[in-house]
């Protein structure tokens, strides 16, 4: 019996050795994921403009070379992001449709609501 008991003394500490690794191994990489999620979250709702009560909003942005600007509108009536030297131009956005462009080269883009040429914005790309 006695020595029943200390094999299962030795196995059980080796098994608390064994959880103090194991339980950071499979706790680091979903902190990690949690971590990366957000940070992607908070970089893309950076890089929104909204369209709202016939305004960009904000009216002007300034992004890194390589970056995805979106363009959500939020009014009841249809818009269509146009860049001033035809770089990107988007389709009819009705209410919560979204337009994505990837700015590749550095510059100042201005931009239009062709609809509304009233409505102005500027992306620029450092």
């Amino acid at each position: 019996m006695r020595i029943l008991i200390t094999h299962f003394r030795a196995a059980t500490a080796r098994f608390a050795i064994s959880r103090s690794v194991i339980v950071p191994m499979l706790i680091g990489p979903i902190i990690g994921a949690m971590l990366a999620a957000a940070t992607v979250a908070a970089q893309d709702a950076t890089n929104v403009v909204t369209i709202d009560n016939f305004t960009f909003t904000p009216p002007e942005l300034m992004v890194v070379v390589g970056t995805t600007v979106k363009w959500v509108n939020r009014d009841d009536i249809p818009h269509l992001v146009v860049n001033k030297d035809k770089a990107f131009r988007s389709k009819a956005l009705d209410t919560d449709d979204s337009f994505s462009y990837t700015f590749a080269s550095a510059g100042t883009f201005d931009y239009f609501c062709a609809l509304h040429p009233h409505m102005v914005g500027k992306v620029i790309v450092k």
